[in-house]
């Protein structure tokens, strides 16, 4: 007979972190990963219902019923085949991936969900050690040839796709190094690097070829020099890393089809008095830059964005806020404080979070545990500033009604609420409003829409029927786990487009 769940024996167990004390030293990651007889164990609790809604939820519909049926009966390379059958990185969701899987885990109505995320950071950390990761360069060779606009997880994905499908694959990266967000966005404490650099390792040794330092439609010598992006420091002398010219016409002449995955990387601005003071940076602009120290880049003094003994403040508060918050706590700040628009997120399911959709809950992130102030419903009305400095906020306190007739909540600001906040670092964590509008896209004369998304058709064309888009560019703002499933979907309908017919899955 086989063995019932253990769910009402087997209590849920997540990760642990690293001692605050010294996590905060350092940027390696915070979480100690769990024994794998723990995994096990907590694949046990999995119920495999009938109607798998992890599955269902997983923008990338991996098969977790059969995955912890593997990992309860200690078949882990099986499980590792099962997850590779949907998944090309596992190891970067397992780490990242806000479990929209586990939100929608029957087992979730009652009890306390399956690990589900934990479950394939395992599988996949598991394989790596034990060589089931090895490049399997692809037997067959159609004679097409492809290029992949940025290298962020929607490239990768669709790279790693078109090149197991057989076709000529060529990665472009205007930045020094491969990985977009995921190396310039995301903090070494949550992903270090060294991640990325192996599976980069396999992908090019599968035959994906990487072309960095070219940022594709833009001439480089006509770029204004003195930002944080694209400088390297050689003693007192600063170098531009100028990088090729590489027409978008030269593009659309050298390979038969092109997918753009160039992100959603036009920051929101908050443009209110005092703005243009000295000291207040795009959340994006500082975590690239630390990263990039991080990796051992020297940034020239005048560029340097360092929390070091600042008074900070992180106006968002999202994940990238957080992020904010844990590597100014690094650079050691003197105070952070964390602000956000929204009134405070409840703990618990709401009346209007139902099962098996996403909830809106108050997520503590290993961030805020290491210190730091936050605070909701907080409105900025405009920069102070001393010498040219930000030197703090004027704030107002909002109060957020029942929902107008379009059902959206409608904010106020209370009567005599105003208060100022000191600060001579300002963060805006505010999210994105659009891809970059310039270069490529305005080379190749395509269109973005109302939302500020490349526009296409359901094939992911766009306006050129050999040009596609994939990822925040062409769905908007969203998760690593989206992006890699819109590269999977973009890779059948390219190949399609070439072949006439595809075997790549959908998803």
């Amino acid at each position: 007979m086989e063995e019932l769940p253990t769910f009402t024996t087997v209590e849920r167990k997540s990760s642990g972190y690293r001692a605050v004390s010294e996590r905060v030293r350092d940027y390696q990651e915070v979480v100690v990963p769990r024994q794998e007889d723990i995994t096990e164990g907590q694949a046990s609790r999995c119920v495999r219902c009938g109607v798998p809604f992890c599955h269902w939820k997983c923008p990338l519909g991996n098969y977790m019923p059969e995955i912890n049926r593997y990992l309860r009966e200690g078949e882990w390379e099986r499980a590792f085949l099962t997850l590779q059958e949907t998944h090309n990185f596992p190891e970067f969701t397992g780490r990242l991936c806000p479990a929209l899987c586990e939100s929608a885990c029957v087992l979730g109505i009652y009890y306390d969900p399956i690990t589900i995320r934990e479950n394939e950071l395992a599988v996949i950390e598991h394989a790596f050690r034990a060589g089931f990761v090895r490049p399997r360069p692809s037997l067959k060779r159609t004679g097409k040839s492809i290029a992949v606009i940025g290298s962020g997880p929607s490239g990768l994905a669709c790279a790693d796709q078109l090149n197991k499908a057989g076709h000529r694959v060529v990665v472009f990266e205007r930045d020094p190094h491969p990985g977009g967000i995921l190396r310039y966005g995301i903090p070494d404490f949550k992903l270090e690097k060294r991640v990325i650099d192996r599976r980069l390792d396999v992908l090019k040794a599968e035959g994906i070829e990487f072309r960095t330092n070219i940022n594709v439609g833009v001439d480089p010598s006509t770029q204004a020099t003195g930002s944080a992006r694209g400088f390297a420091q050689d003693g007192a002398q600063r170098t531009k890393l100028v990088g090729l010219h590489y027409p978008a016409k030269r593009l659309l002449k050298e390979f038969n089809a092109v997918c753009l995955t160039g992100g959603f990387r036009t920051p929101r601005d908050l443009p209110v008095e005092g703005r243009s003071l000295k000291g207040i940076h795009f959340a994006m602009e500082y975590l690239g830059q630390s990263n990039r120290r991080v990796a051992g880049e020297r940034i020239p003094m005048d560029d340097l964005i360092d929390a070091r003994g600042k008074q900070v403040i992180v106006i968002g508060g999202g994940d990238t806020g957080a992020d904010c918050v844990g590597t100014a706590h690094r650079q050691g700040a003197a105070r952070v404080v964390q602000i956000e628009l929204l009134p405070r997120p409840p703990k618990t399911r709401g009346p209007s979070d139902h099962w098996p959709e996403y909830p809106n809950l108050l997520k503590t992130s290993s961030s805020h545990e290491e210190g730091g102030e936050r605070h909701w419903a907080i409105q900025t009305k405009r920069f102070l500033g001393k010498e040219e400095r930000v030197a703090g906020l004027s704030c107002v306190r909002l109060e957020w009604s029942q929902p107008d007739p379009k059902n959206r909540p409608v904010m106020c600001e209370i009567p005599e609420s105003g208060f100022e906040l000191k600060s001579d670092l300002v963060l805006l964590a505010l999210g994105f409003v659009s891809g970059e509008p310039n270069g490529l896209i305005k080379e190749l004369e395509l269109r973005l829409d109302a939302q500020g998304r490349l526009a296409t058709n359901e094939r992911y064309q766009t306006g050129l029927e050999n040009v596609f888009a994939a990822g925040d560019l062409h769905r908007g703002q969203s998760l690593v786990v989206w992006a890699i499933s819109e590269g999977r979907r973009v890779a059948h309908y390219m190949d399609k487009y070439l072949m006439g017919q595809s075997e790549l899955p959908l998803i």
